[in-house]
């Protein structure tokens, strides 16, 4: 249950908005992690504002021990939209986080100085603002950290896309040099890529070159047989080259049937396999 002294603190934060805002920004702005760098005054003075607004507006309701009540849902939206912006213009979690905590030092000055002849008053209120502001200040950890993770995400696919690059080698011919670990995450990203090429160039063959692989286990394996089989039902036959002498035999160990797959050596002899797919010929000109 709300202390009775509660309606009396959300009074005070009303009554002395204007000179609490005005501490905190000095407090801020004297901080040793503010990034003036990343953020302007002004920018900075707007969130204090729109921020000490919504902690009055969840003051008021008397509610200082759960943050997750509906009571606090403007704080709460708020402090995502700031932590988002700032875990992307690249604010540390404690550079953010602090944002919250600072306003600590100008609200327990404002208690002490108001409840001066009262010390008990003083502990209690101090103790429930600390509570409150320590709960939002780790929401706000708690949401720097989720966008955090979904830039890491979008990043990584990004990177998954960047690394199977479908390389049109010929009218009707594609290539797709694998370079690094072949994991369930990437195969997807090296299937999705490979059948919208195909599909948008018309191509008869596709040769996927594993080069680069450092190693072929069962799981490889088994991720290059679901990319040819997918390869296949669009209509195109598959080649795999790169297949080095390590690699064959590490094939033959696991019992991998490639049987039903054209493998080669070197990516030159895949390229000549496909060029006598699609019926094309190469010729050399001869010298004078």
């Amino acid at each position: 249950m709300p202390s009775a002294a509660s309606p009396r603190v959300a009074n005070l934060i009303a009554k002395h908005s204007k000179s609490l805002l005005d501490e905190w920004l000095a407090h801020q702005r004297k901080s040793a992690v503010r990034r003036s760098d990343l953020l302007s005054d002004s920018e900075l003075a707007e969130q204090s504002k729109r921020f000490l607004a919504s902690v009055e507006t969840g003051v008021e309701s008397g509610n200082f021990d759960d943050t997750t009540a509906e009571t606090w849902s403007d704080a709460r939206e708020l402090l995502r939209e700031i932590s988002r912006s700032r875990a992307t213009q690249g604010f540390s979690p404690s550079e953010t986080a602090s944002f919250v905590f600072s306003l600590k030092q100008p609200v327990f000055e404002m208690l002490r100085r108001e409840f001066a002849s009262n010390p008990q008053q003083i502990a209690d209120e101090t103790w429930r603002m600390s509570r409150l502001l320590d709960q939002l200040g780790l929401f706000t950890t708690e949401a720097y950290q989720q966008t955090r993770e979904e830039i890491i995400m979008r990043q990584q696919q990004e990177l998954l896309e960047l690394s199977t690059p479908v390389v049109r080698l010929w009218d009707r011919v594609l290539a797709l040099p694998l370079v690094g670990t072949l994991d369930s995450a990437r195969t997807q990203v090296v299937m999705e890529s490979l059948l919208e090429r195909i599909v948008e160039t018309g191509s008869e063959v596709a040769i996927i070159d594993i080069t680069g692989v450092p190693t072929v286990d069962t799981l490889v394996a088994q991720h290059l047989l679901k990319t040819v089989a997918a390869t296949r039902l669009m209509g195109a036959d598959c080649i795999i080259s790169g297949i080095r002498p390590q690699i064959a035999q590490t094939i033959v160990h696991l019992g991998v049937d490639l049987g039903a797959v054209i493998t080669k050596a070197t990516l030159a002899d895949a390229f000549a396999v496909a060029l006598k797919l699609t019926g094309a010929t190469v010729t050399t000109r001869p010298t004078a």
